[in-house]
């Protein structure tokens, strides 16, 4: 039997073709430029929690405990906003307390409390959930006291208020 050298060379031609064709590995040391990767903002922040507890009292809890707290400085307030704009660790953001809706998961009077950015968005930092984790630590005793205080007020307020003015006793003359 003879061999057919033309059929050889015929495959080791088709085995080049091929391998010419195949997708070579992407260079590592291409010169095309790095992709930043660009994480969204967070929707949360760390240390956040929620206390069953009246959104009032909690934030003039929230706002005791703050100004008491070595190293915040307070730089202000605002209730109708629910925030207090303080500055910890050289970073300065606010303290928000929000009122959480009632619903099949929240049957207490509940509230939220988190630390934002001056602009109003999630911060996740460092300084703002040590500072929120003091907050939680100190808050549920606070609520009771600062309520507590609250209510004595009102009850002052309101025994001064029902008290009967006296009238000027008249000087007898002689």
């Amino acid at each position: 039997m003879q061999k057919h050298p033309v059929n050889a060379l015929a495959v080791c031609a088709l085995g080049l073709l091929l391998a010419a064709c195949a997708t070579r590995p992407r260079d590592t040391a291409s010169t095309e430029p790095d992709v930043e990767i660009v994480l969204p903002p967070p929707t949360t922040t760390r240390g956040e929690f929620t206390i069953e507890a009246d959104k009032n009292d909690t934030w003039n809890a929230v706002g005791q405990i703050a100004v008491r707290t070595p190293g915040v400085e307070y730089a202000g307030r605002s209730q109708m906003m629910d925030i207090y704009s303080v500055r910890y660790r050289g970073e300065a953001f606010m303290l928000q307390t929000k009122a959480m809706l009632l619903s099949d998961t929240i049957k207490k009077t509940t509230t939220r409390v988190t630390a934002t950015t001056q602009d109003g968005k999630p911060i996740d930092s460092d300084a703002a959930a040590d500072l929120l984790a003091h907050i939680e630590r100190e808050l549920p005793a606070e609520v009771v006291r600062v309520h507590a205080q609250l209510l004595a007020d009102a009850k002052a307020k309101a025994d001064k208020a029902a008290k009967p003015k006296g009238k000027a006793k008249k000087k007898s003359k002689k």
